[in-house]
């Protein structure tokens, strides 16, 4: 089994160490990631310059560009082999919600889906600081195993949240949709040190939509939370009501 790790925090980050260690046990891994943090990026490529790869001591590949940029390099031309599955993270950091549409970590498992791969975005929820990467390294493990015993028909995006606790307070898995944010907070405005005011962008909100079912919910009850995704983005109910608009 072949698998590609991916991530937004840079090649650097704990959570991807952590991720790889759990990976190469049971599978021929390669580390393709971003030589910064990338947070927030969502799915951008980088098309106004030439990209450059370079390999760390630790034998993880590293580019300057974004979490998009990362997977189609590794897919399209760096790779001599296509991989079986890619996972992306772990990120310090839920994304959960309206999360997902910022977050790099997932945007870099999306490049995969959309290029034909299973993928799969790893975040633990951690506040402050992640403690408990080997439990969600572990998580990918078992989901790595399933997709080898088991393969999913047609292409598979999941976006996975763990609880950020020891494995063994784990309280199972389970499926999930999307829970939805309040709005975001207020930005932050500051003088930096040559007197010119600046914004740092505000907090996420608090959730809103948390109830049973969603990723939110999950996560609060010390549940893995696995969220299958799909890239459609047609608001199919108003179709009939845009049509009657023009008409």
């Amino acid at each position: 089994m072949r698998i590609l790790l991916s991530n937004d925090d840079g090649y650097f980050a704990p959570g991807l160490a952590a991720l790889a260690a759990a990976l190469a046990s049971i599978a021929e891994v390669t580390v393709v990631a971003p030589e910064r943090d990338r947070s927030g990026a969502s799915n951008s490529l980088t098309l106004d310059r030439p990209l450059s790869v370079r390999r760390a001591a630790n034998g993880f590949f590293y580019v300057n560009g974004t979490p998009t940029d990362c997977v189609h390099l590794a897919v399209t031309g760096l790779l001599d082999h296509l991989p079986d599955v890619i996972v992306s993270g772990i990120n310090d950091g839920a994304n959960m919600g309206d999360d997902t549409i910022y977050s790099g970590t997932v945007a870099a498992a999306t490049e995969g889906f959309l290029l034909g791969i299973p993928s799969v975005a790893m975040s633990l929820v951690a506040h402050g600081g992640g403690r408990h990467f080997e439990t969600a390294a572990g998580v990918a493990r078992t989901l790595a195993e399933r997709f080898r015993a088991h393969p999913l028909a047609g292409s598979v995006l999941l976006n996975v949240n763990v609880p950020d606790v020891p494995e063994a307070q784990l309280q199972g898995m389970v499926v999930t949709r999307l829970g939805k944010r309040h709005k975001a907070e207020p930005v932050v405005k500051a003088t930096n040190p040559r007197g010119e005011t600046v914004y740092w962008v505000g907090a996420a909100g608090a959730a809103q939509d948390a109830g049973e079912g969603t990723d939110f919910h999950a996560v609060q009850a010390g549940r893995v939370s696995i969220t299958p995704l799909q890239m459609d983005l047609t608001r199919l109910s108003q179709l009939d009501a845009i049509r009657g608009w023009l008409a």
